[in-house]
Order: structure tokens, then C-alpha cells, then sequence
């Protein structure tokens, strides 16, 4: 099962910067999902991809992976707005289809992705936890934060 849940760990983390790095590479996509009601929404979809990007590296650094799960379940929460007001208003984002029945499959979606950062807001095993950083390199202190 850890090995399973560190598997999971890393296509997390590779999902969040590949979704992170759109945010910035197709902003204009991101930002009709904005809902009108917020102020800067290219700043809000910037900062919403620096925040999945820096999340998704937060995920495979042991001493900060735990705070970075946190970070990612709060982010899932604060852009289900974005989501809400994308499947209410049927916006269309390019590349994706615009069906009320995949509105209807994605925004329950959200909580499974709520739940699977949440997974990793738990301690893990240092010895088997997927790390970006060799743990020959990371101080006893840092591994002991857990």
C-alpha cells in the first residue's frame, strides 16, 4: 500500500506543476472561469498556478511535503468557485468539452482531489516517501519534522 500511495504522491505533484505551468503558459483559459464577482483574475490565476506548481514540488521534499498537502487541500477548496461558475455558466475553455454531464462528473471531482492531498497531510514513512532530493542530503533535524 506505501508504495501505492507514494505512486500516487508523484502523479499529484506532476499533475499540480503541469497544471500550474497552463495557468501561465494559457491564462486567458483560466481566467473566464474567474468568477466576476472577484477582483484581478489574471493575478488570481497566477498566483492559483504558482500555488500548484510550488505545491506539486512541496509534495516530493519530505520535510515540507506534509505543509505542501495542506496547502494544495486549501487550494482544491478556494478555486471551487472557479469550477462552480464554470459549469454553471456552461464557459467553454479550449480543449475540453463543454457538457453539462462532464460539469456534473468535474465538480464532484473536486472533493476527490480534496481527498487525495489529504492523504497526504499525514505523516510518511522517510525511508519509502517519494523525494525530488536524495535523503542522504536532508539533515536529521529536517526528517525528524515529521
Amino acid at each position: 500500500m506505501n508504495n501505492l500511495k507514494e505512486i500516487f504522491r508523484v502523479i499529484l505533484a506532476v499533475c499540480m506543476i503541469v497544471a500550474g505551468v497552463t495557468h501561465f503558459t494559457s491564462a486567458d483559459q483560466y481566467v473566464r472561469i474567474v468568477p466576476p464577482q472577484l477582483p484581478y483574475p489574471v493575478e488570481i490565476v497566477y498566483l492559483s498556478g504558482f500555488y500548484e506548481i510550488l505545491g506539486g514540488i512541496g509534495l516530493l521534499v519530505p520535510p515540507v511535503s506534509q505543509a505542501a498537502a495542506w496547502g494544495l487541500l486549501v487550494l482544491f477548496i478556494a478555486v471551487y468557485p472557479s469550477n462552480i461558475n464554470m459549469a454553471v455558466n456552461l464557459i467553454k475553455i479550449d480543449h475540453i468539452p463543454n457538457s453539462p454531464w462532464l460539469h456534473v462528473i468535474r465538480l464532484p471531482f473536486q472533493a476527490v482531489l480534496i481527498a487525495w492531498a489529504w492523504l497526504y497531510t499525514k505523516p510518511s514513512d522517510p525511508e519509502k516517501q517519494a523525494s525530488i532530493i536524495p535523503k542522504s542530503l536532508i539533515p536529521k533535524e529536517l526528517q525528524e519534522l515529521k
